[in-house]
């Protein structure tokens, strides 16, 4: 994808053999396009290049009104594929192209063959870059000798670049990505960058505005002059060793020099089109027309977003921009006092900080108890109130615990890690505890050292992985009781585990520094690692976007907690995005939603939770007013879907066990919100056995649809007819007479006095008969 400073092209799906620009039109150019540049004197101006072995210069306003059948200029190098193709910056006419194995420059003016030709290139040409004062070509090729220098003209704005994964991280995957030139920037709104990110689907404009408490004004800090679009000398005269520089100019839009007039080898009427058409990359102010309504043009409906017209502001600029999750509003709330409970006494608060606190499934929840002996208390989901002041029946594991789980396929088996280097897997009978549990149902033996984290499969029933003071990771099968592999490669502790989406891979995070993938069917070390979070004092690791990325919670150098995004196909390069969330000495606990891409974070003895959307990175904080022990989520089937929950989790207090709805605001809520909930796997059903799994086998969770029988979605909802809120302008705006003013004002006092003629409400209540009178005297003699 390229932009000038009114236009944009990128490749289209037509096996890359068609460049489609912004106007809705078409270059059929039949062959593989490999690179494209627009001119920086003439935004209409498109150099292409392709595996045909010629580079093509198209003039694109001729685009505003039909497609383009030929080429205004077709260059013939000649020596194979060609790659690359770039403008020189200060002279007119004047392209660098890459070939196989060589760098060309040529002037357009001279068609015959090339000004020169640059041979020192032992493989294939990646890249090419003008100097900025046009006096060097920088290149390079596969051959990893020397690297060049490379001049970065606006550090400033590489450390803007740089930050650009942090905030927009969308739910496809970016085919190309185009710097739009200072010229179309609105610095009215002191926007400073915009870049074009182009995906599947549409081409998302991604804004930098630096906040200033005055806007609408042009800051002289913020802009300093810019290189013009006048060349400054024609390629004959470069060739010839010219050295002279592009004229700079200011960005202030009354200092702008005027925009010249459409080139003479167009028609009046296609200049004149040419001109005033609006394009998407051109601010307001620089617009010479208003934009084109979304009726008007086809951009909606082939996924571009619009520029905003000249009467929006600049925040409704910056909101359209901004995040557009639908789960953006999302709010936790705790449910009713009578489905929490509550009176938990000698809870504990010391359990390492690789344990959750406590964990829970469908029926039950497990809690640690500060009591001699490891003692775990059970309590029924079914059963809540007010928990009595006596003793309660519990799980005693005779050791500290460490960390616990139950296994998310049966709710009665919960397993349990030791300070003793022993996991124990205990049967909770049908019903809950009725009494004491002392013998557990397996003991499994393997580490050395004492265990901190134990993790369940996702997929496979069965089988558990364990980390240890070791340095190991062991996999075990509960079926047998024995471990079945042994994962080395860590140089310290392991902070946490996960299981990739699919059960194929299991990720780690270590306090060596380290972020590493294992496939334990296949090796015992590491297919791959990477750098992880700079901190020692904890982390955790969750897989997010089907399995492509790894979410790392951690700390930085600075003991500040913050996310890091690793791509789960390239460990070795380093997290893709980073974001600081807050200085707090516990570490944050990652709770991902694949049906949503919702993140929800919190940690322990916390009094806030985060939720942050993936694909558009949006903090959002719950508050509490008390401290946080642990947060614990259900199936999506707890979800009520009526009132548009989109997750249920418990919270754990000092003595309470409450239930929390994260709901998502909507209006219809009589409809299913079939755009909110799409069909959710059913992970609490295994997918296979684990002998099954180990022995090679993978399958996936089946998927069910949380919509209601009784509920029509919101997508088939009948459209209702927009109703208007306010008087057409004309009735403020008519302009009426004394008298009839007069006469509006008494109609509006009758109208609330009443009508005189209108009977009065006593008269319409029904009397009594003369008959049925009893006079004094009577009433006397009675007595």
């Amino acid at each position: 994808i390229k932009a000038s400073s009114k236009l944009v092209a990128f490749n289209t799906e037509q096996a890359g053999k068609t460049i489609k620009v912004w106007q809705n039109s078409n270059i059929p150019l039949y062959y593989l396009v490999t690179d494209m540049d627009f001119s920086p004197f003439d935004d209409s101006l498109l150099a292409t290049c392709s595996v045909d072995e010629t580079v093509k210069l198209w003039r694109l306003c001729d685009l505003a009104q039909e497609q383009s059948s030929s080429p205004e200029l077709t260059l013939r190098p000649g020596q194979g594929r060609l790659e690359l193709v770039l403008f020189h910056p200060t002279s007119s006419g004047l392209l660098a192209v890459g070939t196989t194995k060589s760098a060309q420059i040529w002037d357009t003016n001279c068609q015959e063959a090339p000004l020169a030709v640059l041979e020192q290139h032992g493989d294939q040409v990646q890249s090419l870059g003008w100097k900025l004062d046009g006096s060097l070509l920088a290149s390079s090729c596969k051959v990893r000798t020397a690297q060049p220098e490379q001049d970065y003209p606006d550090p400033s704005l590489l450390l803007i670049l740089t930050s650009i994964v942090s905030h927009c991280l969308t739910d496809t995957s970016t085919k190309g990505v185009a710097l739009v030139p200072k010229l179309a920037l609105d610095v009215m709104s002191c926007e400073v960058v915009r870049v074009l990110q182009l995906t599947d689907s549409c081409i998302l404009p991604i804004s930098y505005q630096v906040p200033r408490k005055v806007c609408h004004e042009f800051h002289d800090d913020l802009y300093p002059d810019t290189v013009g679009t006048t060349p400054a000398m024609s390629a004959e005269e470069w060739w010839k060793g010219g050295n002279k520089q592009v004229e700079r100019i200011s960005l202030h839009p009354d200092k702008r020099p005027k925009q010249k007039a459409a080139p003479a080898k167009q028609t009046p009427d296609q200049a004149r089109d040419c001109s005033t058409s609006s394009s998407p990359l051109s601010t307001p102010s620089s617009s010479a027309a208003p934009s084109r309504s979304p009726s008007s043009t086809s951009g909606l409906s082939s996924g571009f977003v619009p520029s905003p017209s000249p009467s929006q502001t600049a925040k409704a600029f910056q909101n359209l921009m901004g995040p557009t999750s639908k789960f953006r509003h999302i709010q936790g709330t705790v449910m009713h006092r009578d489905t929490h409970i509550t009176n938990i006494r000698g809870l504990n608060l010391t359990t390492p900080g690789e344990c959750d606190g406590f964990c829970v499934n469908r029926q039950r929840v497990a809690v640690p108890l500060a009591i001699s002996g490891g003692q775990i208390a059970v309590f029924e989901r079914s059963q809540p109130g007010k928990l009595p002041d006596t003793a309660l029946p519990t799980i005693q594991n005779s050791v500290n615990v460490a960390d616990f789980a139950w296994d998310p396929f049966d709710t009665h088996r919960l397993a349990v890690a030791g300070d003793d280097a022993k996991i124990r897997v205990w049967q909770v009978p049908e019903g809950g505890l009725k009494e004491t549990l002392t013998e557990p149902k397996i003991i499994m033996q393997g580490h050395t050292e004492k265990i901190y984290s134990i993790t369940f499969h996702p997929l496979a029933s069965g089988l558990l992985v364990s980390s240890s003071y070791d340095l190991t990771v062991r996999l075990w099968n509960l079926e047998t009781g024995k471990q079945v592999k042994v994962l080395d490669g860590h140089q310290d502790q392991v902070f946490g585990m996960a299981w990739s989406p699919d059960g194929k891979l299991l990720a780690t995070v270590c306090k060596d520094g380290k972020v590493r993938i294992y496939d334990p069917r296949k090796s015992t070390s590491p297919v791959q690692e990477g750098p992880g979070p700079e901190g020692h004092r904890g982390a955790r690791v969750v897989w997010v976007c089907d399995g492509k990325y790894l979410l790392v919670s951690g700390f930085d150098s600075r003991s500040e907690r913050g996310l890091y995004l690793y791509s789960a196909s390239s460990l070795s390069s380093g997290a893709v995005s980073s974001v600081p969330v807050n200085v707090s000495p516990s570490t944050l606990i990652p709770y991902y939603d694949p049906d949503t891409s919702v993140v929800i974070l919190t940690g322990k003895v916390s009094t806030q939770t985060e939720i942050f959307t993936l694909h558009k990175c949006t903090f959002m904080r719950s508050c509490h007013n008390r401290s946080l022990y642990g947060l614990a989520f259900l199936p999506k089937t707890e979800c009520n879907v009526r009132d548009v929950e989109v997750a249920v989790g418990l919270m754990l207090t000092k003595t309470t066990i409450e239930p929390v709805a994260f709901k998502v605001p909507r209006v219809k809520k009589e409809f299913f919100q079939d755009d909110v909930y799409s069909d959710t796997a059913v992970w609490w059903e295994p997918a296979l056995t684990g002998s099954a799994w180990l022995s090679g086998s993978n399958d996936q969770h089946k998927k069910i649809s949380l919509k209601p029988k009784d509920m029509t979605p919101v997508s088939e909802a009948p459209k209702e007819a927009p109703v208007r809120k306010y008087l057409p302008s004309s009735v403020y705006l008519e302009e009426k007479t004394d008298e009839q003013k007069k006469d509006e004002l008494l109609n509006a006092m009758v109208a609330k006095l009443g009508n005189m003629d209108d009977p009065l409400p006593q008269e319409s209540y029904e009397g009594v008969d003369e008959d049925e009178w009893v006079s004094e005297c009577d009433q006397n003699m009675n007595v």
